[in-house]
């Protein structure tokens, strides 16, 4: 075992001394040293049951005969960082959540690891870091929180909060019924109700065959999440003891299935980065490209929020991952799983429960899977939409370019009424470097829902979008305006086109024009000289690359 090195030896008396003053015993000596890393905080609401969790993985490692080591990692809420300066930690503790595993797991020479993770950047962090270390790895995600609920209406957080704002500001509901529906559309612990960025993390997690089937669904205040987090508790001592390694399990064709399922759940357009990120660690390279010819190949089978009517919660009721692993058997690869169980062994054991919310293909509610790439002049690297969130009058668009420098500028335009049908918000320097950090545009995009716009106005940028995202917002341009992207060079009442069917986003300025305005850009200073961030500005990849550190 890897915890030999701590704990054998007339050299570790020092090391079995300091063991020993934490409370372990001789016997304990001779088990599987495991270590368990969770994100729980009083912050976020997808992470506040952890500490039951906790017991549980614990109560499961200990049955198993392994000793359990907890140590924490912090976690950042998307919600609450959302539309200000803060959300440009968000993406970038992607890499310190992966970076601070592995030295606590190389440090102490842990033989195993469960990671307790729940939310947006955490989940894909702690894969990162399983594919880094590639010791055996089970990873248990906390679970969606339930629906709201007001007068007999099922409430979300995007819908209800988000886009209530562009609502109110639009005159279609008062304050007091504003702040009704703060109260009611959250009712408690687990991450946001739809396919928003963690619970389409979760649920790539689970296709990757890193999770124990139904944990990707199971709500979080439920007992079958429990019953999961100790069954993963049992499993780890068992994964360690027959040395089955992450990427054993996490191969090629692994990151495919998950792509494949992500595509016809029609999740988050941030799997594209954190994907290409984790298979990275796995030593895996997957192109951004191959997203796309999945989605074409891969109907959109699931209508969950936030494009959708369902939630997380019919999912699970459904038969969850298992249910679709079954819908899909035919198109995914039969591979080994945490569980012992591969692939096909689930998908036979599973129940498709609720025909209506996991359709067959035949009645898919769109042919094609979430998300598209689209290519162009604008986007010669490629750029990301969740198109099954459009609708079919939005699938080609035109329109003229009202240019933002930063979110906050366009926010105000937005909520100032400048913002009128035809046009095409453009926000900028907001990608990896410019933002840097890459940050979310949720609120502009839900304050445009909001406001009626969704099928007159598009919205394209450098940054990124979160799950909540819906209409034709396409996000990841790249390379990006800070790298000297043909967005930086865009001005005021250009025409610009998308068209999703075509895969193309371009900018109608003569070729010799585009040129002459990029001969006379300087990219400006960065928005962070000193910290964390002006590091990571200038380490950070470009989207299309996963935004990995290269440095």
């Amino acid at each position: 075992m890897k915890s030999d090195k701590i704990k054998k030896g007339v050299e570790r008396a020092g090391a079995r001394s300091l063991l020993y003053a934490t409370g372990l015993s001789k016997d304990d000596m001779a088990k599987p040293f495991i270590g368990v890393v969770t994100s729980r905080t009083d912050l976020i609401p997808g992470h506040i049951h952890m500490p039951r969790l906790e017991r549980f993985i614990e109560r499961g490692i200990c049955a198993g005969g392994g000793v359990p080591f907890f140590f924490g990692v912090p976690g950042i809420c998307d919600g609450i960082a959302m539309g200000h300066s803060g959300m440009r930690y968000s993406l970038a503790s992607r890499e310190l959540i992966a970076d601070m595993i592995e030295c606590i797991m190389k440090a102490h020479c842990l033989d195993g690891l469960v990671c307790l993770t729940n939310c947006d950047k955490i989940t894909p962090g702690m894969l990162m870091a399983a594919g880094r270390l590639n010791v055996p790895t089970i990873v248990v995600t906390a679970g969606p929180m339930m629906s709201g609920n007001h007068k007999g209406r099922r409430l979300s957080l995007v819908k209800d909060t988000f886009e209530a704002v562009g609502r109110f500001k639009a005159g279609d509901i008062s304050q007091d019924e504003l702040n009704t529906l703060e109260m009611c559309a959250c009712p408690g612990a687990g991450a946001c109700q739809g396919l928003y960025t963690a619970n389409s993390m979760a649920c790539v997690t689970e296709a990757l065959g890193l999770s124990v089937p139904g944990c990707a669904t199971a709500l979080a205040v439920s007992a079958k999440k429990d019953r999961i987090a100790q069954e993963s508790g049992e499993k780890i001592v068992n994964l360690v003891r027959r040395n089955i390694l992450p990427r054993s399990i996490a191969r090629r064709e692994a990151f495919e299935n998950a792509i494949k399922i992500d595509m016809a759940l029609g999740g988050s357009t941030n799997t594209v980065l954190h994907i290409i990120a984790v298979a990275k660690e796995f030593g895996v390279n997957i192109p951004l490209e191959l997203f796309d010819e999945i989605s074409k190949a891969t109907p959109h089978i699931t209508n969950i929020l936030p494009g959708g009517e369902h939630f997380m919660e019919d999912l699970d009721s459904a038969g969850g991952i298992p249910a679709i692993m079954k819908r899909m058997k035919n198109q995914l690869s039969d591979i080994m799983t945490v569980s012992s169980k591969t692939i096909s062994q689930i998908a036979n054991d599973a129940q498709i429960l609720d025909e209506n919310v996991i359709k067959d293909y035949k009645n898919a509610y769109h042919k094609e899977g979430g998300i598209a790439v689209l290519k162009g002049n604008l986007a010669p690297e490629g750029a990301v939409i969740k198109q099954t969130a459009v609708s079919d009058a939005m699938m080609k668009f035109k329109g003229k370019a009202k240019v933002f420098d930063s979110e906050e500028a366009a926010m105000m335009a937005i909520m100032a009424g400048k913002i009128k049908k035809g046009d095409c918000v453009v926000i900028r320097y907001e990608g990896p470097k410019g933002g840097p950090g890459m940050r979310e545009m949720l609120s502009p995009t839900a304050a445009i829902v909001g406001l009626g716009l969704a099928n007159d106005v598009a919205l394209i940028t450098d940054g990124r979008f979160s799950g909540g995202t819906q209409g034709p917002c396409i996000g990841h341009i790249a390379p990006e305006a800070q790298a000297g992207g043909v967005i930086a060079i865009v001005q005021d009442g250009d025409e610009i086109t998308i068209d999703i069917p075509a895969r193309r986003l371009e900018l109608k300025v003569p070729e010799d024009e585009i040129k002459l305005r990029l001969s006379k850009w300087k990219a400006p200073v960065s928005k962070e000289t000193e910290g964390y961030l002006a590091r990571y500005a200038k380490a950070v990849s470009s989207a299309s690359k996963g935004a990995v550190l290269e440095a």
